[in-house]
């Protein structure tokens, strides 16, 4: 009898947390939580845990909505015990069907994906976590749900997009877990971010506003990042955006969340199958051209008064020479010359991500010099002199193409304090929630 019960104040739990969501008039965020019990359905362990951590955060919600609805009545001299033993009995069940989801029981009946349960939760709820963030904060409606479906029709739809974002990102992190998977999945993900990205833009474009997060447009050039505030003299969001990015996971960015690096990699897949590397001077020297030119030119277009769009042209050529990159040299050597050779925010991000302790390393015991490592690596990043000692090149984004094509299991993520094993789900965990997120929120 215990199982049924403890399942039964589960879901009554959700549809209380729901309940209160609609007196609030928050649609959206009722059909959210009332959804959410529907994954325990699946038997996943990844479900389990999100149930309880809705559970036990719903707990701490009623703590503090019962102390505020007591503090009213005293205020008013009205009766408040009842209502106070309400609301703890509907704390005391919900923390206990949360507790009881984390413990043996439970996870004897969600057995299904254990190994990935953990991933898969946490990419979920901090997916979701940073998109509610950012719908919050944000001075503009930054999910197409909430602009499609505004408070009139449908209040608090956004919650709904958030709830599906937080799932992908779920399946994502399960996904990931599997190296020759993560390989095989990593480039498709990405194509799928950089279509919808550019679709938006297109459909701006047409006429349809709503696709665009402001409507002030500028050309999606990821050397802007930089360049566009210094011709500008301020608008640093994207620079924010990149940096708090390459805080959580590195130079990753540039693997798997960039809108243009994605159409390097496709160009580099349409070349030899054997990559054939960028020569290491120009990972370097290249970008560092790149660099100075945007950078120092955008400063020149400012002080000589040059106006907006006429730096616009300037940048769009700058793009479509990458474009032209990608078609001639990364096409054929199988590399991606555009991201490192080209791109000056690639140098960047390589650089920071430096100060941050995520790495990529090679177990020198197992690895046998095969070169499959080096073979699948489109960012030029490991030459048989990399690879004697231990480590990638500069241009490693983490994209982990490596780790899959390795038949010796010998690269590795790296973090200190933690297992490789463990660096590696934390590191992809944290990669799956972020592509999610850029997916709902990356529009011009």
């Amino acid at each position: 009898m215990t199982t049924p019960l403890m399942l039964t104040l589960a879901v009554l739990g959700h549809l209380l947390l729901a309940a209160h969501a609609l007196r609030r008039g928050d649609w959206g965020l009722c059909a959210a939580l009332a959804a959410l019990p529907l994954l325990l359905l699946t038997r996943r362990g990844a479900a389990r845990l999100v149930a309880a951590l809705a559970l036990l955060l719903g707990a701490a919600f009623w703590v503090d909505a019962g102390l505020g609805f007591v503090r009213l009545r005293l205020a008013f001299g009205q009766d408040w015990l009842r209502l106070a033993l309400i609301l703890a009995l509907v704390t005391i069940s919900g923390l206990g069907a949360g507790l009881w989801l984390l413990g043996r029981r439970a996870r004897e009946i969600f057995r299904q994906g254990r190994g990935v349960e953990l991933p898969q939760a946490a990419a979920f709820a901090l997916a979701a976590a940073l998109l509610a963030a950012a719908r919050a904060k944000a001075s503009v409606p930054v999910l197409l749900a909430d602009r499609f479906l505004p408070g009139g029709t449908f209040p608090g739809a956004g919650w709904l997009e958030i709830l599906a974002l937080a799932l992908y990102a779920a399946w994502l992190a399960g996904a990931f877990m599997d190296p020759a998977r993560h390989w095989r999945l990593r480039p498709r993900v990405w194509a799928l971010f950089s279509a919808a990205f550019f679709a938006q833009l297109a459909l701006g474009l047409l006429g349809l506003q709503d696709f665009l997060m402001t409507g002030r447009l500028h050309v999606p050039v990821p050397a802007l990042i930089l360049a566009g505030p210094v011709f500008r003299g301020g608008g640093l969001f994207m620079a924010i955006l990149f940096a708090s990015t390459v805080l959580f996971v590195g130079p990753a960015w540039c693997s798997h969340l960039c809108y243009i690096g994605a159409w390097d990699d496709a160009a580099s897949r349409l070349g030899p199958k054997a990559a054939r590397p960028v020569p290491a001077r120009w990972t370097l020297w290249g970008r560092l051209a790149t660099l100075a030119l945007t950078c120092g030119l955008a400063l020149g277009l400012r002080l000589a008064g040059v106006s907006g769009w006429t730096a616009a042209w300037l940048a769009a050529g700058f793009g479509l020479a990458g474009v032209g990159v990608m078609l001639a040299v990364s096409r054929r050597r199988g590399a991606m010359a555009h991201c490192t050779a080209f791109c000056p925010i690639g140098l960047v991000g390589n650089v920071l991500g430096r100060l941050i302790p995520w790495r990529m390393r090679i177990d020198r015991a197992a690895c046998t010099r095969c070169g499959s490592c080096a073979r699948a690596c489109r960012y030029s990043a490991l030459s048989p002199q990399d690879i004697e000692n231990g480590r990638p090149a500069l241009p490693c984004t983490l994209c982990g193409d490596c780790v899959g094509a390795c038949p010796h299991e010998a690269m590795r993520y790296s973090f200190p304090g933690l297992a490789p094993a463990a660096s590696r789900a934390v590191f992809l965990t944290l990669v799956a929630a972020l592509s999610a997120v850029f997916l709902g929120v990356a529009r011009i």
